[in-house]
């Protein structure tokens, strides 16, 4: 048996609409479906970028019921502690343009790296 593809990411997120407005309006992610999950007492949102799904789940802050998750370690690399996902990379045809792009729209966005083992940026 052989896996052929990544069909979807899941993320849990501590602000519901602002993920949202995030990866559709400033990402131009594709909405496949909404659901509100009152039983659960969140939010559950089906996007699409390219070939790959992302699942974002989360509360919104106006939920009376709403209960922030855990802060994230800051630069989870150099926590032994930290667990979990590390980050999300997409493709995208010039990285400087797209990064300008991003702060433009006033998204912090970490400087640019390149990976030493493979080249990549």
């Amino acid at each position: 048996m052989k896996l052929t593809a990544v069909h979807h990411v899941a993320l849990i997120v501590s602000d519901y609409d602002k993920s949202r407005d995030f990866y559709v309006n400033k990402l131009g992610f594709e909405v496949i479906r909404e659901n509100h999950r009152p039983e659960r007492h969140d939010y559950k949102l089906d996007l699409k970028c390219g070939s790959i799904e992302l699942e974002i789940f989360g509360n919104k802050l106006s939920d009376p019921e709403y209960v922030a998750p855990p802060k994230r370690v800051g630069q989870p690399e150099y926590h032994m502690e930290a667990c979990g996902l590390r980050h999300l990379a997409f493709y995208v045809e010039n990285i400087e343009a797209y990064k300008e792009e991003l702060e433009s729209m006033g998204i912090y966005v970490q400087p640019i790296r390149h990976d030493d083992y493979t080249g990549k940026k």
